[in-house]
């Protein structure tokens, strides 16, 4: 069986996440998506309010968990028998950063005796702009979100900025 882990804060999910995941189950047979517990970056949901919203967002779908994760992402991946890293690329900005992060985990698991691939999904071209802080941030000026998240999603920032 062939795992891979979609790591993020998915603070919170957007369709453009649940289109990676959907693209990523095309080639893997099991897609863990890993909710990071927050060490640096404040998020608006808690990790269990994400884990909750990303269970229901892909209820139905054979094949993906939810859980969450601290720690570095290539003891996580080990521990679940990953052969591979999920990251999306919406632009040729991400990518950078990516590298410089693929690169790392390449170098760290072949330190632990293993080998982990990062592999880069493009979303759906309407979904290339769309990021989680840009959804907060239309939320939170009380802008209409429910074509970027699903509806649920949607209701839950409108009760976090009081709308």
């Amino acid at each position: 069986m062939r795992i891979a882990i979609y790591p993020g804060s998915f603070d919170p999910v957007t369709e453009g996440h649940l289109d990676i995941v959907r693209r990523a189950l095309e080639i893997f047979d099991r897609v863990i998506v890993a909710v990071a517990r927050p060490h640096q970056k404040s998020t608006l949901f808690s990790v269990e309010e994400r884990i909750r919203m990303i269970q229901k967002a892909v209820s139905g779908r054979k094949g993906v968990r939810v859980e969450s994760f601290s720690g570095l992402l290539v003891d996580y991946a080990r521990s679940k028998k990953a052969a591979a890293i999920i990251r999306g690329l919406r632009a040729v900005s991400d990518f950078e950063y990516e590298f410089q992060m693929a690169l790392m985990n390449r170098h760290l698991s072949r330190k632990s005796r293993g080998h982990l691939e990062t592999v880069y999904l493009m979303p759906d071209e309407k979904y290339t702009y769309l990021s989680s802080t840009m959804v907060k941030e239309v939320a939170r000026l009380g802008g209409d979100v429910g074509n970027f998240v699903p509806s649920f999603i949607a209701a839950e920032l409108k009760k976090k900025f009081g709308r």
